[in-house]
């Protein structure tokens, strides 16, 4: 099985064999070199084998050591001055190693011990022809890079600057930025003196993006040509290329003009062009085709991007103003930002909870007309849920004539105590405010607490509502039952989270629906800003 994995990786591979035993010679071609798909030449004495070696050059020399006329160290010198760079395997008797060892600063990478075995030698040339294969696969290699460097060296500052507009394609949905890069690409990969980036608009042909020898960078603009060439191409939807003699009526005596089609999903929407004018520019060949068809596609790309994100982001305002005007804002910005969030479950965290509630509505609205019922109705709820968001609440629902507001949910603060209770008190102001404006006699009765709740959307698959629930919560909506009108009620656990930043004053113990145990409330009167 090894001899025939050398066979196929040592073809056509010439190895030197030098020793003066005739047995010795014909043991290492017929049980070595031969099988393994070697050529071989042979020496029978150190100056034959030098003799050999500049005319063969061989890929490997088998170099025994004593021998007639000129040694095994004596031909490894010679080799040295004729600069001759063969690995070379010494087969030496045993007992020689110091010999061998000497001789490995001669160019000798490897020796043998005879008497050996066939595959002994055969891993041992297989190791010291492993150098001389990379080697000339090095050189090979490196004739055929030199003789393309040029090329690539250009093409590779083509690719690059494809590259840079490939990543400006996805990066920039402006097309006014967009497309002067365009133009400024193709006039540098096609080595052009001008350059132009037209869009089809109401029929006519405007350009929007322009390079000449005036400017140093291209840039956007805005206006109506007329130019046969173009319309020709866009007609037949194909790239073409023009040289001197096809432009010789043309009225500006270009010598060379490059055109490639715009095109987004089978419709033609512009053009892609680039000229040059002076005797010592250059004509365009198939290259620059292929590059300015390749500029086109990214600049069909970009305004086919750029239409879609205008529609995107008109869309996405559309659903948010509608959801927002039902779902709190901070839910609606959370769940556009992560919608993979979006799911039925919820967490336990700490909230604070504000449950507010108009009071004189029923008896008032009993003689008011139902427009100005649904209008005054509207008008408080509008007042109070504006203080909540005001204050980066999350407002959770309406329920009739009241509301219900979480804070530190979703978005987390560490404040959150403070906000709620100040956001009590705001709407007990505004609520004051209005009544002395529209001589009103309507005011809240508002309730807020603090503590665990869980924070999630309830509902089913095609109907959710993010909200939080548990005990917190409940005993939240009994104190604000219990509140009269313009009255805020506390749970002791604010006053205590507050501390000296709070003014109220104590109810003691509240019996409250639905809790077997009293609750300890407060009235609030007032709150110290935060230092």
């Amino acid at each position: 099985m090894q001899v025939t994995k050398l066979q196929d990786v040592a073809v056509q591979e010439k190895i030197l064999v030098v020793d003066d035993g005739q047995d010795m010679l014909d043991f290492v071609v017929e049980h070595v070199l031969t099988p393994a798909g070697y050529s071989h030449v042979l020496a029978h004495d150190g100056r034959e084998g030098l003799k050999m070696a500049v005319q063969h050059q061989p890929d490997l020399i088998l170099l025994d050591f004593h021998m007639p006329r000129m040694n095994g160290a004596q031909l490894l010198e010679q080799l040295n001055r004729h600069n001759l760079d063969i690995p070379v395997i010494l087969m030496t008797s045993k007992g020689s190693e110091d010999i061998a060892i000497e001789v490995y600063r001669l160019g000798v990478k490897d020796y043998v011990r005879k008497p050996f075995y066939p595959e002994e030698m055969l891993e041992a040339i297989e190791y010291a022809l492993a150098e001389t294969r990379l080697r000339r696969e090095k050189e090979a290699l490196t004739q055929r890079v030199l003789k393309a460097n040029q090329e690539l060296q250009h093409r590779v500052q083509q690719l690059n600057t494809l590259y840079e507009v490939g990543k400006n394609v996805t990066s920039i949905s402006d097309m006014a930025d967009l497309l002067p890069r365009i133009v400024q690409a193709a006039s540098r990969i096609c080595v052009a003196e001008e350059g132009q980036l037209s869009l089809i608009e109401d029929g006519n042909l405007v350009c929007r993006a322009e390079i000449n020898q005036t400017l140093t960078h291209a840039r956007p603009c805005s206006r109506q040509i007329d130019d046969p060439i173009a319309r020709h191409v866009i007609q037949t939807e194909a790239a073409m290329l023009f040289g001197p003699e096809q432009l010789r009526k043309h009225p500006n005596k270009p010598i060379a003009m490059a055109y490639a089609p715009l095109s987004i999903q089978g419709q033609i929407v512009g053009i892609l062009s680039v000229a040059n004018y002076t005797a010592s520019s250059r004509e365009f060949h198939a290259g620059d085709r292929e590059l300015l068809e390749a500029l086109s596609d990214y600049a069909a790309v970009a305004i086919q991007n750029s239409r879609l994100y205008k529609e995107l982001e008109a869309s996405k305002e559309k659903v948010q103003n509608t959801f927002e005007r039902f779902v709190p804002p901070s839910v609606v910005q959370q769940a556009l930002s992560r919608p993979e969030g979006v799911e039925l479950g919820g967490h336990r965290q700490e909230i604070s909870v504000v449950f507010a509630d108009i009071r004189g509505y029923t008896s008032w609205s009993e003689n008011a007309a139902p427009e100005q019922v649904m209008e005054t109705l509207n008008h408080y709820l509008n007042l109070a849920a504006g203080v909540i968001i005001g204050w980066d609440g999350t407002l959770d629902k309406f329920m009739g004539d009241g509301l219900m507001a979480i804070f530190n949910a979703p978005n987390s603060m560490q404040d959150h105590v403070h906000r709620a209770t100040e956001a009590a008190l705001a709407m007990m102001h505004a609520a004051h405010e209005v009544n002395v404006q529209h001589g009103y006699k309507l005011s809240y009765s508002i309730g807020v607490n603090v503590g665990d709740a869980v924070v999630g959307y309830i509902g089913n698959e095609n109907a959710m509502n993010y909200t939080a629930i548990g005990d917190t919560v409940n005993l939240t909506k009994r104190l604000q039952e219990l509140a009269k009108p313009g009255q805020i009620l506390v749970d002791e656990s604010v006053v205590k989270r507050l501390g000296d930043l709070v003014v109220a004053n104590p109810l003691g113990k509240l019996r409250v629906k639905g809790r077997q145990q009293p609750t300890i409330a407060y009235e609030l009167v007032d709150l110290k800003p935060l230092r």
